[in-house]
């Protein structure tokens, strides 16, 4: 039960009998009136257990874009109902106008619509629909909340999406298919052409030289239907919430530098495959087509959330090796720091570094750009000294394992995607892949 703004008034009103005829026996009577009112109004209230409500299915939305849930309510008793409905869901579902006026005659329905616009990624779930039925006298409702199962995936936005035209131009121009007809250093055969000054004596075919009796060398491109494993942690460094220009998770980031990267390899030929992991494995992708990469890695992302457990790497290189058995580029999305290598990260890609190409790529945070030039007081400029150690320590640790032979690409949360996808790029034009 719920009192309305008449029952304030009402209680208000006895004042003037209270004035009229002082003394606690006109507060007693008028207290009894209210009450008996107030409870008659109750009783004459529909029941709002006599509704059904039923939520239509929520298709899947991209992180940022608006979606409309939309609830049935129908009135299965003999009375009509007024009253209130809200349709409550997790705050970072975004609902806007949840509250709708109900006027529903008997056995008729009606549809209430909620628009939603997601502000994180995953599955946003409904809580509850709660129903305030008005008495006759409008002085109280009857109250019934009651769950109606919604979810509403969510998925990544794929922002880094926009840098994905000028790589594919380059891949072109590696492949030969574009009007440069560029050849990359790949491994993979081409064709014949004329031999000119400055070409590498060693890739004479004195074969074909001899059927033409001109000196013709072989002409090479990066190989094709390589295997790329992409390798998410989802640990508790994942979790780490990155001040800049548009503050994000860390774990967000590295799923928007896999989506371009096997967006990137997928249009070269490679086979791309993606696991997320912490302790344990927490989605997999392996085995898809090219026309159902994309969707397929989209939709095992978008629930991803960070674990706060240490990352388990020597779990991480038994699913490597159980992924891949050939040699293929790895590329492993987790933070650079020294804490993580002493967890045992170190030792892992010492050994994927002697079977594979091993690339690790990290998210940078902005915030330690923005410390290191504090100078306004002390504590500033303490603060400023120590993200320059974390810097210099970031350094340290990526010329460390440069000389293991482990690629490293670090950038900003912007800037990650664009420069994972440039590092693919060159490996598949040195041969690398």
């Amino acid at each position: 039960m719920a009192l309305t703004g008449r029952a304030v008034w009402l209680v208000l009103a006895g004042l003037v009998l209270v004035v009229a005829w002082p003394g606690w026996a006109a507060v007693g009577v008028w207290t009894a009136v209210c009450v008996v009112l107030v409870g008659l109004d109750v009783a004459l209230a529909p029941s709002p257990a006599r509704l059904s409500v039923v939520r239509a299915p929520l298709p899947a939305v991209r992180l940022g874009e608006p979606r409309t849930t939309e609830l049935t309510v129908q009135n299965a008793g003999a009375k009509r109902l007024r009253g209130v409905l809200r349709d409550a869901w997790v705050p970072s579902a975004g609902a806007r106008r949840t509250r709708h006026a109900l006027d529903l005659p008997p056995g008729e329905r009606r549809r209430f619509t909620v628009e939603l616009v997601p502000t994180r990624r995953g599955d946003r779930l409904a809580d509850r629909v709660t129903v305030r039925s008005r008495g006759p006298l409008g002085l109280a409702t009857r109250q019934r909340s009651a769950p109606v199962p919604g979810r509403l995936r969510v998925l990544p936005p794929f922002t880094s999406r926009r840098h994905l035209p000028s790589r594919l131009a380059r891949l072109q121009e590696l492949d030969g298919r574009s009007a440069v007809q560029h050849r990359g250093q790949g491994t993979e055969f081409d064709s014949l052409r004329d031999y000119v000054d400055g070409d590498d004596v060693r890739s004479i075919d004195w074969r074909a030289s001899a059927r033409r009796q001109a000196v013709v060398v072989r002409t090479w491109r990066p190989e094709r239907d390589r295997r790329v494993l992409l390798v998410v942690d989802t640990s508790r460094t994942s979790a780490a919430r990155l001040d800049g220009e548009h503050p994000t998770a860390r774990l967000d980031a590295q799923i928007e530098a896999a989506l371009l990267t096997a967006a990137l390899a997928a249009r070269a030929g490679d086979r791309v495959d993606l696991v997320a992991h912490d302790r344990r494995v927490r989605a997999r992708v392996r085995g898809s087509s090219r026309g159902d990469l994309l969707p397929s890695l989209v939709e095992a992302l978008a629930p991803l959330e960070p674990s706060l457990v240490e990352a388990d790497w020597d779990a991480v290189a038994t699913e490597v090796r159980t992924t891949v058995r050939q040699r293929a580029l790895v590329v492993l999305l987790t933070a650079l720091d020294s804490s993580v290598l002493d967890s045992g990260l170190l030792g892992v890609l010492e050994q994927l570094a002697t079977r594979h190409t091993v690339v690790l790529a990290a998210v940078d945070d902005p915030a330690l750009r923005t410390l290191a030039r504090g100078r306004s007081d002390a504590e500033a400029v303490y603060t400023a000294a120590a993200a320059e150690t974390a810097t210099a320590t970031r350094d340290r640790t990526a010329r460390l394992l440069t000389r293991l032979g482990v690629e490293v690409v670090h950038a900003g949360p912007e800037e990650l995607a664009p420069a994972l996808a440039d590092r693919y790029l060159a490996l598949k034009a040195a041969g690398r892949l």
